[in-house]
């Protein structure tokens, strides 16, 4: 099994490579995708090199990815000073309806996207059942909203 493996070793790197790159899909970092490019040197070289000079072709190239291909393809695709928002800090600005009114000075709920909040009013004012809402802020995970005119 062993004399096979390293045979064909290139199968090994190529396997590598394509975990690698179903692994950056889940992460999206940047960081796999340089192993599985330095693999791919590594699958490509084999056939005409020894498992040493594999080795040194995997890390040299991952090495160059790391500190060349990676800042690049980070600073491209995610643009310069692009804050990326997520969970409840990416309600701010959606628009909702009110499924439950809003109660003067209390709460009530609101639907976004086939989600149910729990909503405050900007103003303190009632917003009726069914009107449409902005959420301008959230305090933990009720929503601040204000009634669309």
């Amino acid at each position: 099994m062993i004399e096979y493996l390293l045979a064909n070793m290139w199968q090994v790197w190529a396997v590598m490579a394509v975990l690698g790159l179903i692994l950056e899909l889940t992460s999206g970092d940047f960081f796999i995708m340089c192993i599985a490019i330095g693999a791919a040197g590594a699958a490509i070289t084999a056939p005409f090199a020894g498992v040493y000079v594999q080795l040194i072709v995997f890390s040299v190239v991952t090495l160059f990815c790391l500190w060349q291909v990676r800042p690049f393809a980070l600073r491209y695709l995610r643009g310069k000073g692009s804050k990326r928002v997520s969970n409840a800090d990416a309600l701010i600005g959606r628009k909702g309806r009110v499924t439950m009114t809003i109660q003067a000075k209390g709460s009530g709920y609101v639907a976004i996207d086939g989600d149910r909040w729990k909503a405050v009013a900007v103003d303190d004012n009632e917003i009726a059942e069914g009107a449409r809402v902005t959420v301008t802020g959230r305090e933990s995970t009720i929503l601040t909203v204000e009634q669309d005119l």
